[in-house]
């Protein structure tokens, strides 16, 4: 199984809901625009069962977590994944620089950060 997470700047749920179902060919999402407690979805992607979560206040009061597991899913990496929803929610988006594993350091504590300035690799703070 695989699983791609990127952060979000001020989430709007109802903005990642439809983004992601121009992605995905089944959501099922709680409706509602704010994020204050944690959200599970479901949805698919060419056949394959994908888990969604949302996690409020993950890397600071403005930050969400989106996370998607499944053994198929719509970006090869968590910076294809990132870069797709910038361009859709135009939000600023922040994802590990590689492949990161639970329990590992951050490597230099740099994430990348997409937004309106572009993609560079930032200090988190």
């Amino acid at each position: 199984m695989r699983d791609l997470e990127i952060y979000i700047r001020d989430i709007n749920l109802s903005a990642v809901a439809e983004w992601l179902s121009c992605h995905l060919d089944h959501l099922q999402l709680p409706e509602s625009e704010t994020v204050d407690r944690a959200v599970k979805g479901r949805g698919s992607y060419i056949g394959h069962s994908v888990t969604i979560s949302i996690y409020p206040g993950a890397g600071g009061k403005r930050y969400a977590s989106l996370i998607l597991e499944g053994d198929e899913l719509p970006w090869a990496s968590d910076l294809d994944c990132g870069r797709s929803a910038w361009r859709a929610l135009d939000l600023e988006i922040r994802c590990s620089p590689g492949d990161w594993k639970e329990g590992e350091p951050v490597q230099d504590e740099k994430w990348w950060r997409i937004d309106q300035r572009g993609e560079q690799l930032a200090v988190w703070n």
